[in-house]
């Protein structure tokens, strides 16, 4: 897999995928930026966050779960010292559906956490990690 970051002004870069996508990054004013774009810890946050919500989706889907909607709500704790690494991470899906049965649900998330999310695996060997889940009748 092959990405570029070009420079553009200040603290902008534009983020090039191999797939043909592209993204804005800017940091904050207090070190140049603009505040035009995702900080690049923010990506990082999505990235998992993309990651392990494409997994449960696929596992509910396959579990023939009726499913409305699937939000990851994703707080971060981060260290006072540089580098300002991640301490704590926490996933909190909601999922929404008709008739969704809690256990399917739960192995879902288990499954992306423990074994098919490569960004929080990978993630998970210098961050600490919890997800949990909550189930909204539609």
């Amino acid at each position: 897999m092959d990405v570029r970051i070009k420079w553009v002004e200040g603290m902008m870069f534009l983020g090039e995928s191999e797939s043909g996508h592209a993204v804005v990054l800017d940091g904050p004013p207090e070190i140049g930026g603009k505040n035009m774009g995702v900080r690049p810890m923010e990506m990082l946050l999505l990235g998992m966050g993309g990651c392990t919500s494409v997994d449960v989706m696929l596992i509910l889907q396959k579990g023939r779960q009726d499913i409305t909607d699937c939000v990851a709500e994703i707080s971060a704790e981060r260290v006072e010292t540089i580098p300002k690494v991640f301490s704590k991470i926490h996933v909190h899906f909601v999922i929404t559906g008709k008739g969704l049965k809690e256990a399917v649900v739960a192995r879902a998330v288990k499954l992306s956490a423990e074994k098919y999310c490569s960004a929080s695996i990978m993630l998970e060997k210098a961050v600490e990690i919890s997800h949990d889940f909550e189930i909204v009748e539609a």
